[in-house]
C-alpha cells in the first residue's frame, strides 16, 4: 500500500511539472506571436520619416521578456530561489515537528 502512495504521489508531482512546462510554451508562444504582430502593424504603419528603432517598438518586447524569463526560472530552474529538493526537506521537517508534539503528549 505504501509503494502505491508514493507511485500516485510521484506521478502527480510529475503532472504538476508537466502542467507548468505546457503553460509555459504557452506563454512563450504568444510572447512571439503578439510581438511579431506589434513589429509587423508598426512597419506597415510606420510614416517617412519615422524609425523602426526606437523605444516605442521594443517597450513590450522588452517587458513582456522580463515576465516570461521570471515564468523560464520558475518552470526550469525552481532550485535557483529554493534549492534542491527543498519541498521534500520542508514536508518532513514539517512532518516530523508533528511527530515530535504528539510524542510530547504521550
Amino acid at each position: 500500500m505504501d509503494n502505491s502512495f508514493e507511485d500516485q504521489k510521484t506521478i502527480e508531482k510529475y503532472r504538476k511539472r508537466v502542467k507548468a512546462m505546457a503553460g509555459f510554451y504557452k506563454h512563450l508562444a504568444a510572447f512571439v506571436l503578439v510581438n511579431l504582430f506589434l513589429f509587423i502593424m508598426k512597419i506597415i504603419n510606420m510614416d517617412a520619416n519615422d524609425t523602426f528603432f526606437e523605444w516605442g517598438t521594443f517597450i513590450t518586447a522588452i517587458s513582456w521578456g522580463i515576465g516570461l524569463a521570471a515564468h523560464y526560472i520558475s518552470v526550469f530552474k525552481p532550485s535557483i530561489v529554493v534549492g534542491k529538493d527543498w519541498e521534500e526537506r520542508k514536508i518532513k521537517q514539517f512532518m516530523e515537528r508533528e511527530r515530535n508534539k504528539k510524542s510530547q503528549w504521550e
